[in-house]
């Protein structure tokens, strides 16, 4: 089950206030400037910073690849 669009509309990276990638086959939401990784359980984002994941560069390159090649979008547009 995916997430609502309206909540992805709203979601931002705790730490950093950005927007996220939503990548729904891995259940994660992704913060790739921060190359940190938020789950998902079930339908609910974990949005705290401690419960994150940091990723190295190939898991970096690998998410923003896969992001990419999906035509995931943002979660919302930071220069409006």
């Amino acid at each position: 089950m995916s997430l609502d669009p309206q909540l992805l509309e709203i979601l931002a990276c705790p730490e950093d206030k950005g927007p996220l990638l939503y990548i729904e086959d891995e259940s994660i939401l992704y913060n790739p400037r921060l190359l940190r990784r938020y789950r998902i359980d079930g339908d609910i984002p974990v949005m705290l910073i401690d419960e994150a994941e940091t990723v190295d560069q190939n898991e970096h390159d690998r998410l923003t690849a896969l992001a990419a090649d999906k035509g995931i979008e943002p979660t919302f547009n930071q220069e409006g």
